[in-house]
């Protein structure tokens, strides 16, 4: 008999992260000595690169 292997996913805890808030409904967490600005542009980044949103140019 063949058994398959369980994955095992187990979730980071946050109370040990730094939240960092994109939008009203968004929140991200990063490491606690991680730059929360960067964390932001690059979420923002990837997510215009999908065509998920829009970035406003200065």
């Amino acid at each position: 008999m063949n058994f398959k292997k369980q994955n095992v996913f187990k979730s980071p805890d946050t109370s040990k992260m730094q939240e960092v808030v994109i939008d009203q409904k968004t929140k991200i967490y990063i490491s606690v000595g991680a730059d929360p600005e960067e964390a932001r542009k690059r979420y923002l980044e990837r997510m215009a690169a999908k065509g998920m949103i829009s970035i406003p140019r200065k």
